[in-house]
């Protein structure tokens, strides 16, 4: 009853090695096997370093393995490929990129709500920060319009990041309205490439209807420490600012460290939001409290 769950991780970049120093610490969760493509990875040679199975084999060195769940730390294209096999094989798909084959998990909004699935998406890094901010003043009153601006470092921001910009802003607006609860959503993501690099900083607009100010920031507040529960850099930078209809908040997020730089907010809050999701999984499945 109180074994560890296996995982893997596919996908070895700057993504897949902060999550596997996350797991390492988690009570929950073992990893089982990384697996990428790339023979001179980084990242499979840290797994290496830290004793974990590793493999070039891609999708197959997990769905040939043990692991009851899998990250995938890939691409958007890629998970779409993927996720069928995942099912076949009976594995537990938590999608880390913006491909949205599952539904959407926000871990302080809907964490529960759909762990009798077998795929679930973690929308994008803008989605798990500010989502919860959007949510948070649905509770109070009808939120019309919910617009998120991102701001990342342009160092933090990889390849695969950067090649799904399109799916980012889509996957992310959607978030908005589905979990979020606006009436529309809006994402945009900026690329800042100053140098030194910038903290992810993160903007949200939202339109609504004769505000309860008091009862919004209180639950803006209350959001804000339940993120921190599994994202400890998630920090108001403004708190609610009421002009009109319109609210606004301003999140920092910085990252934890664990592998990235600090700066890397946007990374960091996708694995921390990754882990407290295969967490949720784990003790459903070891019956575990």
């Amino acid at each position: 009853m109180d074994k560890k769950v296996k995982v893997g991780i596919l996908g070895p970049g700057n993504i897949g090695t902060d999550l596997m120093f996350k797991i390492m610490r988690n009570p929950y969760l073992e990893v089982e096997v990384v697996s990428g493509i790339v023979p001179n990875s980084q990242g499979l040679a840290l797994a290496q370093k830290h004793g974990f199975k590793t493999s070039l084999e891609g999708v197959n060195g997990v769905l040939n393995g043990n692991c009851r769940i899998v990250f995938e730390a890939t691409s958007a294209r890629s998970h779409q490929a993927n996720a069928p096999l995942f099912e076949r094989a009976g594995k537990i798909a938590i999608d880390l990129t913006p491909a949205a084959v599952g539904p959407y998990v926000v871990p302080s909004v809907n964490l529960g709500a759909h762990l009798d699935k077998t795929n679930v998406n973690l929308i994008t890094c803008g989605g798990q920060a500010t989502i919860p901010i959007v949510a948070a003043i649905s509770r109070v009153t009808p939120v019309r319009y919910g617009e998120i601006v991102a701001s990342i470092a342009s160092k933090s921001a990889g390849p695969g990041t950067r090649q799904n910009i399109d799916e980012f802003t889509q996957t992310t607006s959607r978030g908005v309205e589905i979990i979020g609860g606006a009436g529309k959503g809006k994402a945009i993501i900026i690329l800042n490439p100053a140098d030194p690099p910038i903290t992810m900083r993160d903007t949200v607009h939202a339109l609504v209807e004769n505000p309860d100010q008091a009862a919004i920031t209180r639950s803006v507040e209350d959001m804000v420490k339940r993120v921190q529960q599994y994202v400890p850099g998630y920090h108001l930078k403004l708190a609610p600012w009421f002009d009109g209809d319109r609210v606004t908040v301003i999140l920092e997020i910085e990252g934890a460290g664990d592998y990235l730089p600090k700066y890397s907010g946007n990374l960091d809050i996708m694995t921390s939001a990754a882990v407290a999701v295969g967490e949720g999984y784990a003790r459903q499945l070891s019956g575990r409290p």
